[in-house]
C-alpha cells in the first residue's frame, strides 16, 4: 500500500475518534440537563473543560505532524533508547513517546474521572480513552492503563446503580478487549504492509542494479569480443602488409625510383594498423558466409605465404554442422595461431588440422618453427604488450566462453603446436540431461 494510502487512512480513524468522543460528551451533557439533577452545572463546566483539553491537545497534535507521516491511530510506537529524536517531534508536542503526550492523556483521565463521579453516563467516554491509551503509552503501560480505565467505569455504574449485573462487567471489558484487538492488528497490519513496501523499494533497487551490471557486463563482453575480432581481421592483416613491404623495401637498390613509395606505403599500413586498433565495430567473418568452416580454413591456407612457408590442411573424421559462434572460434583461432606462425616461428612447414569426434571438435595448428616457452611468451603475445595484442589470451577467452579449452605446447627450437578443443551442443545437452 501507498505511504499515502496510510496517511488517509490515519486520518479518517483520526476524524472517527474526534466525532466519537464528542458524541459522547455531548450524550453526557444532554442525560443530565434532561434530568435536571442538581449537579448539572458541574457535569456541563467539566465536560466543557474535558472537551477543550482534548480539543487543544488535537489542534497541538495536528500542528506538529510531519508531513507525509504514516504513523498509525493507535499503533504501539515502543520508545528506542538508541533511536535519534525526531526534529519534527518537540519534547512539548502533543505526541506518542513525548512528557506533554503523557501529561495531556493524564489530565484527560483526571477530568474523565471527575465527570464520572458526577454522572454515569461518562462511562461511555471509557472506549475512547482506550485508544489514547493505546496510541500514546508504550504497551507496557497501555495495558495496565486500559484495565484502570475500564475498573473504574465499572465502579462508576456500581456506585451510581447500586446494583451489581452482568452488564455492568461485560460492557466496558468487552470495550476494552475490543480497542487492544483493534488496535494491535492495525498496527501489525500497518507494520507488515511497510515491511512489504520497503521490500518492493529494495526490489526495484536491486533490479535496477541488476540491469546495470548486466548492462555493463554485456559492453566489457562486446568490447572484449571486437578486440579479438580487430586483432585477428584488420590487425593482422596490416601488419603481414607491413612485414612484407618491409621486405620489399630492403630487397630494392639503395637509389630505386619505386623505394619512397614502398616506404610510404609501409609508413601508412603501420599508421592505419596503429588507428584499427582503437576502432570498435561487429565484423561477420566473411568466410564462413560462402562455404563451409572446412572450405575457409582451406582458403587460409592457401593464401597464407611466407618465405620458405608451406602450409597445408587436412579434415579428421565425420564433418557435422557447427553453430555459428563455434566456426567463428575455429577460424579465428586458426587465423590468429596462422598469423603468429608467419611473424614469430620463422617455420618451413605449418599444418591446421580440423577433426570432428564424437562428442567434440578439435582445431590443430602445428609448425615446426623455433618455438618458444609458453610460460615465458613474448609479452605482446601476452596480450599486454605494446601493439596491442590479443594473441592467446583472444583464444584462451574464446574458448571458455563456449565450454572448451586450448592448449600451447612449444619448446625453444622443436615448434609450436596450438590446440583448441570444443564440446559439441548434443553431447552437451545429452549430458545435462
Amino acid at each position: 500500500m501507498d505511504s499515502r494510502s496510510h496517511t488517509h487512512v490515519t486520518a479518517a480513524l483520526r476524524l472517527c475518534l474526534h466525532a466519537l468522543l464528542a458524541g459522547l460528551l455531548a450524550l453526557v451533557v444532554v442525560r443530565a440537563v434532561s434530568e435536571d439533577a442538581a449537579d448539572t452545572a458541574a457535569v456541563v463546566a467539566v465536560t466543557l473543560l474535558t472537551a477543550a483539553l482534548y480539543a487543544a491537545g488535537a489542534v497541538r497534535s495536528s500542528a506538529v505532524q510531519p508531513k507525509g507521516s504514516v504513523q498509525p491511530k493507535g499503533s504501539v510506537q515502543p520508545k528506542d533508547p538508541a533511536r535519534p529524536k525526531d526534529p519534527a517531534r518537540p519534547r512539548t508536542s502533543v505526541q506518542p513517546g513525548t512528557p506533554a503526550g503523557a501529561w495531556w492523556l493524564g489530565g484527560l483521565w483526571v477530568l474523565w474521572a471527575a465527570l464520572l463521579v458526577l454522572s454515569p453516563d461518562a462511562l461511555w467516554v471509557a472506549f475512547p480513552l482506550y485508544f489514547l491509551q493505546l496510541h500514546f503509552l508504550p504497551m507496557r503501560w497501555a495495558l495496565p492503563a486500559v484495565v484502570v480505565t475500564a475498573a473504574a467505569a465499572i465502579t462508576s455504574f456500581v456506585v451510581h446503580r447500586q446494583e451489581i449485573e452482568p452488564g455492568a462487567f461485560i460492557g466496558p471489558l468487552i470495550g476494552a478487549a475490543v480497542a487492544v484487538a483493534t488496535v494491535l492488528g492495525y498496527d501489525a497490519l500497518f507494520r507488515e504492509s511497510e515491511r512489504r513496501r520497503e521490500l518492493i523499494v529494495e526490489l526495484v533497487a536491486t533490479r535496477a542494479d541488476l540491469a546495470e551490471a548486466e548492462r555493463t557486463a554485456g559492453t566489457l563482453a562486446e568490447r572484449e569480443r571486437l578486440a579479438r575480432e580487430i586483432h585477428d581481421t584488420l590487425a593482422q592483416g596490416l601488419s603481414s602488409i607491413q612485414l612484407l613491404l618491409r621486405a620489399a623495401e630492403r630487397s630494392l637498390p639503395e637509389n630505386a625510383p619505386a623505394t619512397p613509395h614502398v616506404r610510404a606505403a609501409r609508413e601508412a599500413a603501420q599508421a592505419n594498423l596503429a588507428e584499427a586498433r582503437s576502432f570498435v565495430r561487429a565484423l561477420t567473418p566473411p568466410d564462413l558466409e560462402h562455404g563451409s568452416l572446412a572450405a575457409a580454413l582451406e582458403r587460409l591456407c592457401a593464401r597464407t605465404t611466407a618465405p620458405e612457408l608451406t602450409v597445408r590442411f587436412a579434415v579428421s573424421g565425420t564433418p557435422v554442422e557447427l553453430p555459428t559462434p563455434y566456426e567463428v572460434a575455429l577460424l579465428r583461432t586458426a587465423q590468429s595461431a596462422l598469423a603468429n606462425t608467419v611473424r614469430h616461428a620463422a617455420a618451413r612447414r605449418a599444418e591446421i588440422t580440423l577433426s570432428f569426434m564424437e562428442t567434440s571438435v578439435a582445431l590443430d595448428v602445428v609448425d615446426d618453427g623455433r618455438g618458444f616457452d609458453p610460460s615465458g611468451a613474448p609479452v605482446h603475445e601476452r596480450g599486454t604488450g605494446g601493439d596491442g595484442g590479443f594473441g592467446l589470451p583472444a583464444m584462451r577467452a574464446r574458448a571458455r566462453s563456449l565450454g572448451g579449452a586450448l592448449s600451447v605446447e612449444s619448446a625453444p627450437g622443436q615448434g609450436t603446436a596450438v590446440a583448441l578443443t570444443l564440446p559439441l551442443p548434443d553431447t552437451e545437452a545429452e549430458r545435462a540431461a
